[in-house]
């Protein structure tokens, strides 16, 4: 067997907040050209910490019944309303209950970074 099949790389979905954590990390004297412009994107588009994202997708996921996708999307983001959200959850084509819009909006809220 090749090395490079018996490799296997785990693919995670990340969200905004937990990507700039990650390059921190690492130590910006580390990064390439690439990864600098990622941090600095990533700097200014930030609407929570990594942990309260982590923790938010999280909760979208299992208390709201959300795609993860979907939940990452909806946290890089943080939409105020539910006409935002609706955006991210097909553009209507699915169907939610406007009690759990409105629940969701209020945990972003809950969360949103000043």
């Amino acid at each position: 067997m090749e090395k490079a099949e018996a490799e296997r790389v785990k693919e995670k979905n990340l969200t905004v907040p937990q990507v700039k954590k990650l390059l921190e990390e690492l130590g910006e004297e580390n990064l390439d050209q690439f990864q600098r412009r990622v941090l600095d994107y990533a700097a200014k588009f930030s609407k929570v910490d990594a942990e309260t994202a982590e923790m938010l997708v999280e909760k979208l996921v299992g208390e709201f019944g959300l795609e993860e996708a979907e939940a990452v999307q909806i946290v890089n983001c943080m939409p105020t309303s539910i006409e935002e959200l609706r955006i991210f959850l097909g553009g209507g084509r699915k169907i939610i209950e406007s009690s759990k819009l409105e629940a969701i909006v209020k945990l972003l809220n809950e969360y949103r970074l000043k």
